[in-house]
């Protein structure tokens, strides 16, 4: 009788997209307060503490494709490359080098990160617009992005929809550079200290959440400058905005908002990465 158990990629295709809903749902409010103190208006201005779930649509709606882009792209990256080396140590006759194992994860991150990215920073821009208040709310902002197009054309709504492209590769691909290599290392290195094959969603979160707070406060003034760009009222170029920054309020403007943002990502590594390895867990039937 034929196995019903579903492929790998299915399997990525699920787990990642329940993970991405679960972690961006419950974790909203934080990433709220984070977009607000790091908007140029200032925190109070920008909403404070009311109204923490504005733009909760945006994120419902693009938080499954854009997780599930991710993991299926990393799960199928990774284990291709892992394929490839074990193929070369086999017909080489050289014994095969585990130490590239985390260069293998950086590569499969990094691809799976700019695929992502194509639902993610639209989103992103939609909800942040909502979340400053520039917007009563997503459907809204997403409104006001479109009428633009009779003064600035299609190509204009694409840009705008997609604006910040640039620094989000720059912030998500060394952030995922950092989290996904270490949380690899933690799970091998439970494997081998326990003797088991698999790994527990317990474990994995657990894991998830200590790579994901190292990463998050690494990368913070990467992310100050993608608020700042997605916020802005006119495009503006990296530079320039860097520069801006520094003449407006100097370095520690790109630490705004460190602490919510540590806190969060701690936490929705442990929520993300979990319940994606309780889902994958559970499909593949592991235990």
């Amino acid at each position: 009788m034929a196995s019903t158990k579903p492929t790998n990629f299915t399997t990525a295709l699920l787990a990642g997209g329940l993970a991405g809903t679960t972690v961006d749902l419950s974790l909203f409010p934080l990433d709220t307060l984070k977009t607000r103190l790091q908007s140029s208006q200032g925190f109070i201005a920008s909403g404070g503490f009311s109204g923490i779930y504005r733009g909760v649509g945006s994120a419902i709606f693009g938080s499954a494709p854009g997780a599930a882009l991710f993991f299926c792209t990393y799960e199928y990256s990774k284990s291709f490359l892992q394929a490839r080396r074990q193929a070369s140590g086999l017909i080489d006759g050289a014994e095969v080098g585990e130490w590239t194992a985390p260069l293998e994860h950086m590569a499969a991150a990094s691809l799976g990160e700019i695929a992502a990215c194509a639902v993610r920073v639209p989103t992103e821009v939609i909800k942040q617009r909502a979340q400053a208040r520039q917007y009563p709310s997503s459907l809204l902002a997403l409104k006001g992005i479109l009428g633009q197009s009779g003064t600035i054309g299609l190509r204009g709504v694409w840009m705008e929809l997609y604006r910040g492209w640039s620094v989000t590769i720059m912030r998500e691909v060394p952030f995922t550079v950092i989290q996904f290599p270490l949380w690899e290392s933690m799970k091998e290195y439970r494997r081998r200290t326990s003797g088991k094959e698999g790994i527990s969603a317990v474990e994995s979160g657990l894991f998830g959440s200590a790579a994901g707070a190292v990463a998050a406060a690494v990368t913070t003034p990467l992310d100050v400058l993608k608020t700042r760009m997605m916020l802005a009222k006119e495009r503006t170029a990296v530079v320039p905005l860097l520069t801006q920054i520094l003449k407006d309020s100097g370095p520690r403007a790109f630490f705004a908002g460190i602490g919510p943002r540590v806190i969060w990502i701690s936490a929705g590594g442990a929520i993300f990465l979990g319940s994606y390895q309780w889902a994958y867990n559970s499909l593949s039937g592991q235990d």
